[in-house]
C-alpha cells in the first residue's frame, strides 16, 4: 500500500504479479536465438575512376551464417552509400577531380551486426577537361557466351575517342550492371539466374563523362538448373521504328501446339496482349503498333508466349528502340 497526497492507495495484486512475469520475458531477447554474429568482410573489392568526379567501387558478395542484407561502402572512413545486399557496385559521385582516394566494404544483417571493413582501396579521379564534348565511338564487335548457369563472359572491340576512353560500362536491359577501366575490353558478369536469356549492350565514356552509343546487343542465355524444364521464351527478337509506329519479329517458342497469344510488355509493363485473328503465322511472327510519344522517346520491349498448358512462359530478350518522327 502506498500513499497518494495522504489518500492510501491500493495498488492491485494482479497488475504487480503481470509486471514481475513479464521482466524475465524482456531478457530473453539475448537468448541463444539471437544473431549476435557479424557478416565476413567484403572481399574482392576493386576501386576506379572513371571520370574527373566519379569512382566505381565493386565487390564480391559477403557471407554471413543467417543472410547479408545490405552494405555501407565508406570513403576514408566516412560512410557514403547504404546499400541493399542485391548491390554489388556503386559510384561514389561529386568528388575533387585529381584527388587520391581509398575505399572500403563492409557487410550488414539484419540484426545490424557489421562485418570488419574490406580491405582498403585506393583509387585518384581523373584530370577535368571540361571542353571535351565528344562522346567515344560505340564498342563494335560485341560477343560473348554465358559461362555456367549464372554468369557470362564479354569481349569488345576498343571504342575511339579525341582525348581517351576512361571506361567501359556493361548495360543489361538498360540497368548498368559492370563497369570496367577503359584499358579493358573482356570482363565477366555474375550473380545471373540459370535458364535466363539476358540481353547486353556496352557504352565507352570518357573523362568529361561523355558516353558512346550503345554497342550491338548480344543475347547470352544461361546454363538451365539441373531438372529445370525448357525455356519457352521467344527469340529473335528484333524492334524497329518507323514514323509513329513500332514494328516487332521474332520466333515463337516451340511447343507441342501454335502459340496463339503473346503478351507485350513496354518499359517493364504490360502493354497488350497479342492475338492472332486467324491461324497463328507459321515461323517467324510479325506486330506493328503507333506511338504517340514525341520522338527520341525510348522503349525496351518484351515478349513472352502463352502455352497450350495455359501458362505464360518465359519472357524472350529485351529490346530498346527509340521512336522516330512521323
Amino acid at each position: 500500500m502506498s500513499t497518494d497526497g495522504g489518500i492510501p492507495v491500493q495498488r492491485p495484486l494482479a497488475a504487480t504479479l503481470l509486471t514481475l512475469a513479464l521482466l524475465p520475458l524482456a531478457a530473453c531477447s539475448t537468448g541463444p536465438d539471437a544473431d549476435t554474429r557479424a557478416p565476413g568482410a567484403p572481399i574482392g573489392v576493386t576501386a576506379a575512376s572513371g571520370s574527373a568526379t566519379t569512382v566505381h567501387v565493386m565487390w564480391s558478395a559477403a557471407t554471413d551464417d543467417r543472410a547479408v542484407t545490405g552494405y555501407e561502402v565508406y570513403e576514408q572512413g566516412r560512410k557514403v552509400k547504404d546499400l541493399p545486399a542485391t548491390t554489388l557496385m556503386t559510384d561514389v559521385v561529386n568528388l575533387a577531380p585529381a584527388t587520391p582516394y581509398s575505399f572500403t566494404v563492409r557487410a550488414r544483417d539484419a540484426a545490424g551486426n557489421r562485418s570488419p571493413h574490406s580491405v582498403r582501396v585506393p583509387a585518384t579521379t581523373l584530370a577535368a577537361s571540361a571542353r571535351d564534348r565528344t562522346p567515344p565511338t560505340a564498342p563494335a564487335s560485341l560477343r560473348g557466351a554465358a559461362d555456367g548457369s549464372r554468369a557470362a563472359t564479354l569481349t569488345w572491340t576498343p571504342a575511339r575517342d579525341d582525348t581517351r576512353v576512361t571506361a567501359y560500362d556493361v548495360y543489361q536491359a538498360d540497368t548498368r550492371v559492370h563497369t570496367v577501366p577503359g584499358t579493358v575490353t573482356t570482363t565477366r558478369v555474375t550473380s545471373l539466374r540459370p535458364g535466363t536469356i539476358y540481353s547486353f549492350t556496352v557504352r565507352a565514356r570518357d573523362a568529361a563523362e561523355n558516353s558512346s552509343q550503345d554497342s550491338d546487343t548480344l543475347d547470352v542465355t544461361t546454363a538451365a538448373a539441373p531438372g529445370a524444364p525448357p525455356n519457352t521464351a521467344p527469340t529473335g527478337l528484333t524492334a524497329t521504328a518507323g514514323r509513329g509506329e513500332i514494328t516487332l519479329t521474332w520466333t515463337p517458342p516451340r511447343t507441342d501446339a501454335p502459340i496463339e497469344q503473346h503478351q507485350l510488355y513496354l518499359n517493364g509493363r504490360f502493354a497488350t496482349t497479342v492475338v492472332w485473328g486467324a491461324e497463328p503465322p507459321p515461323g517467324r511472327a510479325t506486330y506493328t503498333f503507333t506511338v504517340q510519344d514525341p520522338p527520341g522517346t525510348r522503349y525496351s520491349v518484351t515478349l513472352r508466349a502463352r502455352l497450350p498448358d495455359g501458362t505464360w512462359g518465359d519472357f524472350s530478350a529485351q529490346r530498346t528502340v527509340v521512336v522516330e518522327a512521323r
